[in-house]
């Protein structure tokens, strides 16, 4: 399945995601970027701390499978993409979860801010069966 088309920093954050690159990942992201992973939780700021965060989350599955954008909205430097993630957790459970993310776009086409739409619960839930 092909991917929708998107600007190529949110096209990055996609495929970086489906192969656990964590240094890829984190590079679609400007230098000063912000990510809201979801929304509610304390923002991750720069994209040191970016990669980081994706680097610890990453070794909890076994494999992380990744997210997959089903539907792309774009206006001017925002970016709104419906996606699916998948993973297996390393007790072997799996792991679906869904999201809207927006993204804002800076000068250089790079990730400024990410905002992920999603219920942590309902992923949570999943982790401790």
């Amino acid at each position: 399945m092909t991917m929708p088309a998107m600007p190529a920093a949110v096209m990055q954050f996609f495929t970086a995601s489906q192969v656990g690159d964590a240094d890829t990942w984190a590079n679609a992201f400007a230098e000063n970027g912000i990510f809201h992973d979801p929304v509610g939780q304390p923002p991750i700021v720069g994209r040191t701390a970016i990669r980081d965060f994706i680097a610890g989350v990453l070794p909890a599955f076994q494999p992380f499978l990744g997210l997959t954008a089903r539907e792309v909205h774009i206006v001017g430097g925002s970016v709104a993409v419906a996606w699916s993630g998948a993973a297996i957790a390393a007790n072997d459970t799996a792991v679906n979860w869904s999201g809207i993310n927006i993204y804002d776009l800076d000068q250089d086409g790079l990730i400024r801010e990410a905002k992920a739409y999603f219920n942590r619960s309902i992923f949570q839930a999943q982790l401790s069966n």
